[in-house]
C-alpha cells in the first residue's frame, strides 16, 4: 500500500515525522503500540526497536495463521503438530526446545518437497547439521532468509521463542498455497467420486431393469397362450411346466424386483444427499412401469392357471364321456346287427297260418324290444352332442358314428312298420297261438331289458369329487340290490312259463322245433345274464368301496392343507399389520432398529419351510385333482401372493432405515436429532400408520419452532409432497428437517474449488488438472468438460464453471 511521502530533511524532527508516519499506518492496521513512541526508536532505544518490530512479525506474519478456529500462536503450533506427526522423532509441543535438534525444521521441509530433503538420512545427533541443512534449502529454495544461527539455538538451552515462531511463519506463509490447492483438490475429488457412484448405480438399475422387463415380455406371452391340448397326459404336462415356473423361475425374479426397488430407492437417496437432481430412468424403465408390468403378468398367470384347471377338468369329463359313448355304442351295435336282414325278409308269404301268426308274435316282441332301446339311442346321441359342446378332438369319429346309429335307427322304425303293415294283411295269423311262449316272450323281453340295464348300470363308468357323491351312488346300489330279490321271482316265474311249455310238450307228446317263435331268447340266456348279473354286483360293491378310500384319502388331503393354511394364512396377515407399524414403534438408535429388523426379517425367512411344506401339501392335492377344500379359506394362491407381499414390505422398511442411516451419516446429524424428528413425527402420526396429513404435518411444524405463513406452508408441502398424495411420510420429513439443519456441497463451491486450483483464472489447463487431481478424477473431468471459449484462453482451455454447474443438475453434462 502506498503510504504518505516522508519529509526530506535530516534534522531531528523530520526524522520524528517520517517514524510516526511510519507508526501511524502500523496502528490504521490495528496494531497497538504500548509505550513505543518516534523519539526513541530516533533515539536508538534498542529495547523500544525490537519491540517494535516483533509487534509488526506478529500482526502481519504470525497473527493471520489460522487452523481449524485456533488463530496466530496456537494456530502455527497445531499446524507444525499436524504436518510432523507422521516423522520419527519429532514432537512438537512449544517453539523452545521442540526446535534444537533440527528434525522438525526438516520434517516441515520433507512434508511440502520431499525431493529437497532426503529425511532418512538425518541423524538426532546432529542438530547442527540438521538446522544449517534446513536453513539452507529455505533459503535457496523457499526463499526464506537465514534468520537464525544453528549454534545460537543449540547451545542456548531455551532458544529465543519469539525469533522461533517468526522464522517457522515463514514456512507456514510459504507452504499455505499448496494447502489451499490441497484443500481444493481434496473437495473436488469428494464430489467426483460422488458423482461417479451415482453413475454406477445408475447403470447398474439400467441393466436390472432391462433384464426384468426382458423376462416379463418373454413370460407373458407363454401364459396367454390359451391352446388347449388334446390329451389329459399333455395338459398335466403344462400344469406341471407351469408349476416348476411358480418354483422355480419366479421367485428369484420377485427377489430382483424388490432388489430393484431397494436400489432406485438407495440411489434417489444418495442423489438428495449430495444435492444432485433426482435420477429419471430411461423411458419405460422406471418403476411404475416395472410395478405395471409385473401387474399384468400376475394377471395373465392367475388366468392362466384358471385355464389350466379348467382344461383338465373339461379333458377329464370328455374322456368319460368317451368312454361312455363307446360302451353304450357297442351294446346298442351289437344289439342291433342283423336286425335290419331280419325284418328285410319275407318268409311269411311261403309260411304256414301257425307260422305266420308265430311271425306276427315275434314281430310284436321286436317292436317291444325296439321301443325298450329307444332310451339308449336319446342317451348316445345326447352324449355325441355333450361331447361337440366339449370340443372333443375326436368329434368327427363321435359324429360319423352317431349319425350312422341314429340312421340305422330310423330305417330299422321303417322297417318295422313296413314289416307289420305286410302281416297285418295276411289275415289268418291270429288263431292257433301259443299262449305260453307268446307270455315267454312278452315277460322275457322286460326281463332281459332289464337285465340289460342292470348290466349297463353296473358297468357305468363313474366319476366324483366328495364323499357325498360317492355315498350316493352306494346308496343307488344299495336300492338296486334290494330289487334284486324280487327280480329273481321274476326270473323264476319267466322260467316257469318255459318249463310249463316243456310239461304240455311231454304230456301231450307235442314236438317242439326247439326254438320260441316270438323271441330269441331263452332259458339258458335268461339264466346266463342273470348269473352275469349277479357277478357284477360285488365287482361294483368293490368299485364303490375302492373309490370311498380314494375320497377319504382326499378328505384327509383336504384337511391336512386346510390345518395348515388356517395357521400360516392369520400368521401372515399378522406379521403384515405389524410390519405396517414397525418403523415407527421401534425405538432406540437406527443401528438398533436395523438390527431390529434384521432379526425380523430372519425370524420371516426361517418360516419358509412352513410354506414351502404347504406348498408340498398343494402339490399332493393337484396330483389327487383335488380342486375345492371348504376346511379353508386360504387357497394356496392366496397364500403364495401373501408371502410376497410380506418378504418385499420387510425389504422395504428395512430400506428406509438404511437411507435414514444414509441421512444421518451425510448430513452429519446425531442420533438424539434423529430420535427427537422421530418423537415429533410419531407424536403427529394421528392414524399410527407412518404417515402424517397435511393439518398434522403443520402442526408438528409449528410445534417446533415454524412461523407458517399458507405461501411458505404450500412451499414446503412442495418439498415434502412433491407427487400431490395428500400425506408426508417419515422419509420425507427426515429429508426436510436434515436439509434444513445441515449444510451441503454446492455448485458455487466446486466452482471456487477449481478457481484456487486454476490460479484465478476463468478457465483450467489439463496439466493442471493431471497435477492436482488423482489421475481417475482427472480424466473423469476431461472427458467431460468443454472447451473454454474467451479472448484470452490458450489452446485446451476447459470450462470448469458449466462442469460445475452441470454436476448439480443446474445445466447438462
Amino acid at each position: 500500500e502506498r503510504l504518505p511521502k516522508p519529509d526530506k530533511g535530516k534534522m531531528r524532527f523530520h526524522k520524528i515525522a517520517n517514524v510516526n508516519k511510519a507508526l501511524d499506518f502500523i496502528c490504521s492496521k490495528g496494531v497497538k503500540l504500548v509505550s513505543i513512541g518516534a523519539e526513541e526508536i530516533v533515539d536508538g532505544n534498542v529495547k523500544m526497536t525490537l519491540g517494535m518490530i516483533w509487534t509488526i512479525i506478529l500482526r502481519f506474519a504470525i497473527q493471520d495463521i489460522s487452523v481449524e478456529e485456533t488463530s496466530a500462536k496456537e494456530g502455527l503450533l497445531l499446524w507444525c503438530q499436524r504436518k510432523t506427526a507422521p516423522y520419527r522423532n519429532v514432537n512438537v509441543q512449544n517453539f523452545h526446545i521442540s526446535w534444537k535438534d533440527g528434525l522438525a525444521l526438516c520434517a516441515l521441509i520433507h512434508r511440502h518437497r520431499p525431493d529437497l530433503i532426503d529425511y532418512s538420512k538425518l541423524r538426532k545427533d546432529d542438530p547442527i547439521g540438521n538446522l544449517n541443512t534446513a536453513f539452507e534449502v529455505a533459503e535457496k529454495f523457499l526463499d526464506i532468509p537465514k534468520m537464525l544461527d544453528a549454534e545460537d539455538i543449540v547451545n542456548t538451552p531455551k532458544p529465543d521463542e519469539k525469533a522461533i515462531m517468526t522464522y517457522v511463519s515463514c514456512f507456514y506463509h510459504a507452504f499455505a498455497g499448496a494447502e489451499q490447492a490441497e484443500t481444493a483438490a481434496n473437495r473436488i475429488c469428494k464430489v467426483l467420486a460422488v458423482n461417479q457412484e451415482n453413475e454406477k448405480l445408475m447403470e447398474e438399475y439400467e441393466k436390472l431393469a432391462s433384464e426384468l422387463l426382458e423376462w416379463i415380455r418373454r413370460t407373458i406371452p407363454w401364459l396367454e397362450n390359451r391352446v388347449a391340448e388334446q390329451t389329459m397326459r399333455a395338459m398335466q404336462q403344462k400344469l406341471e411346466d407351469f408349476r416348476d415356473y411358480r418354483r422355480v423361475h419366479k421367485p428369484p425374479r420377485v427377489q430382483e424386483k424388490c432388489q430393484l426397488e431397494i436400489n432406485f430407492n438407495t440411489l434417489q437417496t444418495k442423489l438428495r444427499l449430495s444435492n444432485r437432481p433426482a435420477f429419471m430412468p430411461s423411458e419405460g424403465k422406471m418403476v411404475s412401469d416395472i410395478a405395471n408390468a409385473w401387474k399384468g403378468l400376475e394377471q395373465v398367470e392367475k388366468g392362466y392357471e384358471e385355464w389350466l384347471l379348467t382344461e383338465i377338468r373339461r379333458l377329464e369329463r370328455l374322456d368319460h364321456l368317451a368312454e361312455k359313448f363307446k360302451q353304450k355304442c357297442g351294446m346298442h351295435e351289437a344289439w342291433t346287427a342283423g336286425k335290419e336282414e331280419l325284418l328285410s325278409q319275407k318268409d311269411y308269404e311261403s309260411a304256414s297260418l301257425m307260422e305266420i301268426r308265430a311271425l306276427m308274435r315275434k314281430h310284436e316282441a321286436f317292436e317291444s324290444d325296439l321301443a325298450a332301446h329307444q332310451d339308449r339311442v336319446e342317451q348316445i346321441a345326447a352324449i355325441a352332442q355333450e361331447l361337440n359342446e366339449l370340443d372333443y378332438h375326436d368329434a368327427a369319429t363321435v359324429n360319423a358314428r352317431c349319425q350312422g346309429i341314429c340312421d340305422q335307427w330310423d330305417n330299422l322304425g321303417t322297417l318295422t312298420q313296413k314289416r307289420r303293415d305286410a302281416l297285418e294283411r295276411v289275415e289268418k295269423l291270429w288263431e292257433t297261438i301259443d299262449q305260453l311262449y307268446l307270455e315267454f316272450a312278452k315277460r322275457a323281453a322286460p326281463f332281459n331289458n332289464w337285465m340289460d340295464g342292470a348290466m349297463e348300470d353296473l358297468q357305468d363308468m363313474f366319476i366324483v369329487h366328495s364323499i357325498e357323491e360317492i355315498q350316493s351312488l352306494i346308496t343307488a346300489h344299495d336300492q338296486f340290490k334290494a330289487t334284486l330279490p324280487e327280480a329273481d321271482k321274476e326270473r323264476m316265474a319267466t322260467i316257469g312259463i318255459h318249463n310249463e311249455i316243456l310239461k304240455i310238450a311231454q304230456t301231450y307228446g307235442i314236438k317242439l322245433s326247439g326254438v320260441n317263435p316270438y323271441t330269441n331268447l331263452s332259458q339258458q340266456d335268461i339264466n346266463n345274464k342273470w348269473d352275469t348279473v349277479k357277478h357284477l354286483v360285488p365287482l361294483r360293491d368293490q368299485m364303490l368301496q375302492e373309490e370311498v378310500a380314494r375320497q377319504q384319502a382326499n378328505e384327509r388331503l383336504r384337511r391336512q392343507f386346510a390345518a395348515q393354511a388356517n395357521i400360516i394364512g392369520p400368521w401372515i396377515q399378522t406379521k403384515m399389520e405389524e410390519i405396517s407399524h414397525v418403523s415407527v414403534d421401534i425405538a432406540g438408535s437406527l443401528e438398533e432398529q436395523m438390527n431390529s429388523l434384521k432379526q425380523y426379517e430372519q425370524n420371516i425367512i426361517n418360516y419358509k419351510s412352513n410354506i414351502d411344506k404347504l406348498e408340498g401339501d398343494h402339490q399332493l392335492s393337484q396330483e389327487s385333482l383335488i380342486f375345492d377344500n371348504k376346511h379353508t379359506n386360504y387357497s394356496m394362491e392366496h397364500v403364495r401372493v401373501g408371502w410376497e407381499q410380506l418378504l418385499t414390505t420387510i425389504a422395504r422398511t428395512i430400506n428406509e432405515v438404511e437411507n435414514q442411516i444414509l441421512t444421518r451419516d451425510a448430513k452429519g446429524i446425531s442420533q438424539e436429532q434423529l430420535n427427537e424428528f422421530r418423537a415429533s413425527f410419531n407424536h403427529f402420526d394421528r392414524k399410527r400408520n407412518g404417515m402424517m396429513d397435511p393439518d398434522d404435518f403443520r402442526a408438528c411444524l409449528i410445534s417446533m419452532g415454524y412461523d407458517l405463513g399458507e405461501v411458505e406452508f404450500a412451499r414446503i408441502m412442495t418439498l415434502v409432497d412433491p407427487n400431490n398424495t395428500g400425506v408426508v411420510t417419515f422419509q420425507a420429513f427426515i429429508d426436510f428437517m436434515t436439509r434444513e439443519t445441515a449444510e451441503t456441497d454446492t455448485a458455487e463451491q466446486v466452482m471456487a474449488s477449481f478457481k484456487i486450483l486454476a490460479s484465478d483464472k476463468n478457465y483450467i489447463t489439463v496439466d493442471e488438472l493431471r497435477r492436482e487431481l488423482p489421475p481417475e478424477q482427472a480424466e473423469y473431468c476431461i472427458s467431460r468438460m468443454t472447451r473454454y471459449v474467451g479472448p484470452d484462453a490458450p489452446t485446451g482451455a476447459l470450462d470448469y464453471i458449466s462442469f460445475s454447474s452441470a454436476l448439480y443438475g443446474e445445466s447438462d453434462l
